[in-house]
Parts: structure tokens; sequence; C-alpha cells
């Protein structure tokens, strides 16, 4: 029978230790969807109300909801995405939680 070269725990320390691996947490997008309904002047408030955003900011996003038909309005752990989804919704508009890029 051959004999099987062991490793001695040097050599699998330094293999080890040499490759360095870098857990990154995924992160997840809070999206906001176009309705015909909420106007336009509201979903900045909201906006503003929830996150804290100013008033330009807030502004930007709501053309982009409106013109592209959803914008990503902010990204981060999911427990807290999925917070900040739960406002939105209760402030009435169309919002959802997906995993980010």
């Amino acid at each position: 029978m051959p004999a099987v070269k062991r490793a001695s725990s040097t050599e699998s320390d330094t293999e080890l230790s040499g490759s360095t691996t870098t857990l990154k947490e995924r992160t997840w997008d809070v999206v906001v969807w176009d309705d015909p309904v909420t106007p336009m002047k509201v979903v900045v408030v909201i906006f503003k109300r929830v996150f804290g955003y100013s008033d330009n900011k807030s502004t930007q996003l709501m053309l982009e909801v409106h013109h592209k038909g959803r914008s990503v309005v902010w990204e981060g752990t999911r427990s807290r995405a999925e917070r900040y989804c739960a406002q939105l919704q209760a402030a009435g508009l169309l919002a959802s939680v997906e995993e980010g890029s």
C-alpha cells in the first residue's frame, strides 16, 4: 500500500493563514414602486419623515419613482430594510425589500 503524505500542522496552518477571506454582509434594498394614487408631494413628505432625507433628496427619489416606475430608496441590513418597508407601506406607499447587488 502506498504511503499517504500527511501535511504537518505548520504546513496547513500556513495555508490557512495565507488565504484571507473577507465575508461581506449582504445588503438589502428598499424599493418604492410607482402608484397612480399617492400625490407626489405626499411621497416627498413620507421619505423625509421615514428616512430623515432632505427635501432635495426626497424630491429626487420621488421623481425617480414617478419616471422610472421604481426607486431604491435605502440599502442596508435586512432587518432595518424590513422595518423601513413596513413604515412606507403603513404610510400608503407600494414598497418591497429586495436582495441588494
